[in-house]
């Protein structure tokens, strides 16, 4: 296989808000951190131990408003996208490095406050979908005649 694959998938919690930039063209990226728990019993003292791992969410666009609009911190959502490392000089004038996920697709799957078993008559006034799917930079799709067999 000559290709090359770079895809992400994680289910996890919101760590805090999504953090807004507009930009003067019209577009805007979203930020937020994401948690995701690895759950395991120590052989050694055979204790529950979880560890998180923190991952930088990035979202493009209609996607960053629609994340800004339903998302809130401690809400669960499916991500998909791909690495991006970011290289940049921090104030001594050091290289820095930053790992994102540049978020290609998203699934809101639950709130904090299902999360943590409470009824719907606990919602707040503004009420979030149950799930929501967006293809954010979906290929067009191409009616080309091809020389493949099927």
């Amino acid at each position: 296989m000559s290709g090359t694959l770079n895809k992400v998938m994680l289910i996890g919690h919101l760590g805090d808000e999504v953090k807004m930039h507009y930009f003067e063209g019209g577009g805007c990226v979203g930020r937020f951190p994401l948690a995701t728990n690895e759950t395991y019993t120590s052989k050694q003292t055979n204790e529950r131990v979880t560890n998180t791992e923190w991952h930088n969410i990035v979202v493009r666009n209609k996607g960053a408003e629609i994340c800004e609009k339903y998302l809130s911190k401690g809400d669960k959502v499916y991500i998909e996208g791909r690495l991006k490392t970011r290289k940049w000089q921090d104030e001594a004038g050091q290289d820095r490095y930053s790992t994102e996920i540049q978020c290609t697709d998203f699934t809101f799957l639950t709130t904090k406050k299902e999360s943590e078993g409470n009824t719907a008559s606990n919602t707040a006034s503004v009420q979030k979908p149950d799930v929501v799917k967006l293809k954010v930079n979906e290929p067009p799709i191409e009616d080309e005649d091809d020389d493949l067999p099927f």
